[in-house]
């Protein structure tokens, strides 16, 4: 790590988080690499029983929105991420990811709504679509509609349905039909 920069681990922060691939090569332009993606994602996320608040794949970098892992540093959790992802991508090149990646300590309610929505309107941003609702490979759906995708994304829709599953909340109510009578 270079000199003056230091990570904070175990600081029960969240963390957004950039990694590029090697020279910001193109690498995720097809659907199956976006796929693969996904699916480390998720074994990471079980496996060091993080959470994942946001995300979005781009071309060339990755942008996430995460705890801290229970177990372990959130560079374990990184290194098993770009690993799996790489030994099932890398083909016959020689490096898949950048070595290093961007960690900002999320220290507010504020703060954590920015790189929110800067997750979600990167693809609108670089003119991958034209909005957020239409890009393919992030949590925008999740957070606008409750849709459950390959990842686990922690937000209010996610915490409501435990609830529900654990019997502290209520089953959703369904309105009455117009054809029935009002009391």
């Amino acid at each position: 790590m270079p000199w003056g920069l230091t990570r904070f681990h175990h600081s029960g922060q969240s963390h957004f988080v950039t990694f590029c691939c090697y020279h910001r090569h193109r690498l995720f332009t097809a659907d199956p690499s976006c796929r693969i993606f996904e699916s480390a994602l998720e074994r990471v996320r079980r496996s060091y029983r993080l959470y994942v608040y946001g995300y979005v794949v781009m071309p060339d970098h990755v942008h996430l929105l995460l705890s801290e892992p229970r177990q372990d540093t959130l560079a374990d959790a990184l290194k098993s991420l770009k690993q799996g992802v790489s030994r099932r991508l890398i083909g016959d090149a020689e490096h898949f990811w950048q070595k290093r990646y961007y960690d900002f300590n999320i220290r507010d309610y504020p703060q954590f709504v920015e790189k929110l929505r800067y997750i979600h309107r990167n693809p609108v941003k670089q003119g991958l679509c034209e909005r957020p609702e239409d890009g393919d490979w992030s949590s925008f759906r999740h957070y606008a509609t409750g849709a459950e995708g390959r990842i686990e994304i922690e937000s209010e829709w996610t915490a409501r349905k435990r609830e529900r599953a654990a019997g502290r909340l209520c089953p959703a109510v369904e309105p009455p039909h117009s054809s029935q009578k009002q009391s």
